[in-house]
């Protein structure tokens, strides 16, 4: 079995670590973390593992997980890079990272001493890693790099039941871009709702049904329609007009809110356009 050595273990790292080590996929070997207690409760969690304080200390291993924040990705190669572990005997080590937006380009000092080099992004909220060994199966997995060290992550990933797809190198921005959209502005535009139903005169009390309802039921709707079906208000219907004049009052409320909602409407009525042109209703009319 493959030995893996892992480079902060935090909810991905552990996540992943105890699923591999469960699983016989990889023999968890060394851990590095930013402290002596976190790297020993990582070990604990996953079941296996040897808590370390310094690069220093890591043997060779078959595979690198490097489960670091984007920032420190290119520091630890760096770092990991003049370390120079001998190679095992199995041939030359796989490095790989979990960043969604980086590419394996981050890695290329470890690339030129002739490692295989990749990264590996699972689309999944690791709120806790308890959560996440529970909900993993059927995660989809990005992974970008040399086909080597692909190769080695799509078995080592399909094993603890992902579902693996490629991303090209020049790619990975536009990819994480998605996740982006698909996540982190949802609370950002449902806060600027709920600033606006304040400012209207919109009862406080009365915000937390509004949030629950309205996502609940556009989350449904989305779920069961896509988001051509499930898209309703001014934009559905192509009326223009309201659309200006909302956008006016929301940029005399906040610049930047009025922006974004023209942004948005811009593509809700595009969207609007795709569904009716592509609908048997439309073709028939013709």
């Amino acid at each position: 079995m493959k030995t893996l050595n892992i480079i902060g273990a935090g909810r991905v790292g552990q996540t992943l670590g105890r699923l591999w080590q469960q699983s016989d996929v990889f023999t968890v070997q060394d851990v590095l973390t930013n402290s002596s207690d976190s790297a020993q409760a990582a070990c604990g969690l996953m079941g296996a593992g040897i808590p370390v304080t310094q690069m220093a200390q890591m043997r060779s291993a078959d595979v690198w997980m490097l489960a670091v924040p984007d920032a420190q990705i290119a520091v630890v190669a760096e770092t990991l890079a003049a370390h120079q572990p001998a190679a095992p005997t199995s041939g030359p080590p796989i490095v790989f990272h979990c960043s969604g937006a980086q590419s394996s380009a981050s890695l290329a000092l470890l690339a030129a001493l002739g490692w295989h080099t990749a990264s590996a992004h699972c689309i999944l909220s690791f709120a806790s890693a308890e959560l996440a060994i529970q909900q993993f199966p059927g995660t989809a997995c990005a992974l970008e790099g040399d086909t080597s060290a692909i190769a080695v992550l799509h078995s080592a990933f399909t094993a603890i039941h992902a579902r693996c797809f490629e991303v090209a190198s020049e790619d990975k921005l536009l990819y994480h871009a998605a996740a982006v959209f698909a996540t982190n502005f949802l609370p950002v535009i449902q806060s600027v709702a709920e600033d606006a139903w304040l400012a209207a005169g919109v009862p406080e009390d009365l915000i937390p049904g509004l949030r629950s309802s309205l996502l609940n039921n556009a989350v449904a709707n989305i779920t069961r329609l896509g988001p051509a079906g499930a898209l309703t208000g001014p934009a559905a219907r192509g009326d223009v007009a309201a659309i200006t004049r909302q956008a006016k009052a929301v940029t005399q409320w906040d610049a930047k809110a009025g922006a974004a909602y023209e942004a948005l409407s811009a593509l809700a009525l595009r969207l609007a356009k795709a569904k009716t042109e592509t609908s048997p209703t439309a073709a028939s009319k013709y």
